[in-house]
């Protein structure tokens, strides 16, 4: 039998991994969308001491390798399972980056936004949600699609932990058919290239689409 005949063979067994690999990437992108978002409104926002408090916490996160703080969670006393583990290691380290992007974002939003809807009677949380975080999100999209990017190549990390993602299905492909691992292997290139393609696809459509008349298009243009 052919390497080619091989790998069709077994496609099965890589549709099973890239579903894993996409639950993995949801739970991941989910999370950090939850703490960046928190992370960026305190940074901004919060009261002394908390967003030198958040921005140190930040600041360390962004500092370890995703590897390590795999490692980190999976060696915990209570031995959580390989997919919580990735979804939070993954997660803890995505959430880091999305904050500096929410917080850019926030943060170029003009200031007299928030005294006009403080003129009109708004609370200062009602300003921030029904005023700032909206414009912000929109503005967020593009440099959110750079983290959705990095964080669908990074879930090949979860293969470590004992995840059974593309990359550890292509390893017992190979171990079945006895070799063939370039091929294996630039298969699983050409799934993460898909899934990138796909995802950024979907978020350029997004931004398009919730892009208000009078706002700022440049990050509308087409992307190559």
């Amino acid at each position: 039998m052919s390497g080619l005949e091989s790998l069709i063979k077994e496609l099965l067994w890589f549709w099973r991994g890239t579903l894993v690999t996409v639950e993995v990437l949801g739970g991941v992108m989910g999370l950090g969308l939850a703490l960046g978002l928190s992370g960026a409104v305190l940074q901004v926002y919060g009261p002394p001491p908390l967003p030198a408090l958040v921005t140190g916490l930040e600041r360390l996160l962004r500092g370890v390798p995703p590897i390590v703080l795999l490692l980190l969670v999976f060696y915990l006393p209570w031995a959580p399972p390989p997919l919580v583990v990735a979804i939070v290691a993954l997660g803890l380290c995505s959430g880091a980056y999305q904050s500096q992007i929410f917080r850019a974002a926030i943060q170029s939003i003009d200031r007299r936004q928030t005294e006009a809807a403080r003129a009109l009677g708004m609370s200062a949380p009602q300003a921030i949600l029904h005023v700032i975080l909206p414009q912000a999100l929109r503005r967020a999209i593009g440099p959110w699609s750079n983290e959705f990017s990095s964080q669908i190549k990074d879930t090949s990390l979860a293969y470590i932990v004992g995840v059974v993602e593309i990359l550890r299905q292509a390893r017992y492909v190979i171990s079945y058919t006895y070799g063939n691992s370039l091929l294996v292997y630039g298969f699983c290139a050409l799934i993460y290239f898909l899934l990138t393609r796909a995802g950024n696809a979907a978020l350029y459509r997004l931004e398009a689409r919730l892009w208000v008349p009078g706002c700022e298009r440049r990050l509308l243009k087409r992307r190559v």
